[in-house]
């Protein structure tokens, strides 16, 4: 079976780093690098031209940021949106927080290592998100604001079945689909079923938004081990 090429954009102004993450990306048999862009204007401009699954995304850029590049092209762009990845230097950046809000699918630090960036591609690819719940925990606590926090509609979390507020609880932990598959002992095809009835409901874009709004509505705590 063919195995479907993941369509990449790179995004960052600084050369140096969009050429290293090319070179380790393009070695990849299953990943192409479509396009690179210097900054937001030119991200949005690429991306409805070349329409990438994937967005590498660094956010302090000249002109456009990557945060508003992010918000542009998942709240505007045409036909399916792309899975967009922030490039940071810091691993608690206020930055990330407001992008994952936006709808990013998690973050990678630019010092990140070939296996990982490979691995990282591959895993939005296929819906999953890029957000420990270690990592997840200290966002939240030093970024979420109630004013800042994700919109869901009131009495949407009492909409769950049972079954599905037992999956986002684990999709809360960093849980994967096969390890939630595992986990409660069915297929992953019944999780993913499962994952798109929870955003459904709960008018959220991915995983890491679920991640995000689960901390921010108490149903995980960040006190919690994880």
């Amino acid at each position: 079976m063919t195995v479907p090429t993941v369509r990449v954009l790179i995004v960052d102004d600084q050369a140096l780093v969009r050429a290293g993450f090319r070179m380790i990306l393009d070695a990849q048999p299953d990943i192409e690098v479509v396009a690179e862009a210097a900054d937001g204007e030119a991200a949005i401009r690429l991306s409805n031209r070349f329409r990438p699954d994937v967005v590498l995304m660094d956010v302090r850029m000249p002109g456009v940021d990557g945060l508003e590049a992010t918000r542009r092209l998942l709240g505007d762009a045409p036909g399916p949106a792309p899975r967009v990845v922030i490039l940071t230097t810091f691993d608690l950046d206020e930055y990330v927080y407001a992008a994952i809000q936006a709808g990013a699918c998690g973050f990678l630090l630019k010092d990140v290592s070939a296996e990982h960036l490979v691995g990282a591609v591959r895993t939005v690819a296929v819906g999953d998100a890029l957000l420990a719940p270690s990592i997840t925990r200290r966002l939240v606590e030093r970024f979420a604001r109630p004013e800042a926090a994700l919109e869901v509609a009131p009495g949407a979390l009492a909409s769950l079945t049972p079954r599905e507020f037992e999956v986002f609880r684990l999709v809360a932990r960093g849980m994967s689909n096969a390890e939630i598959a595992a986990e409660l002992v069915v297929s992953e095809a019944t999780v993913k079923t499962h994952v798109a009835a929870i955003l459904a409901k709960l008018g959220l874009r991915n995983r890491a938004q679920a991640v995000v709004f689960a901390y921010e509505s108490g149903v995980v705590r960040t006190t919690a081990a994880g």
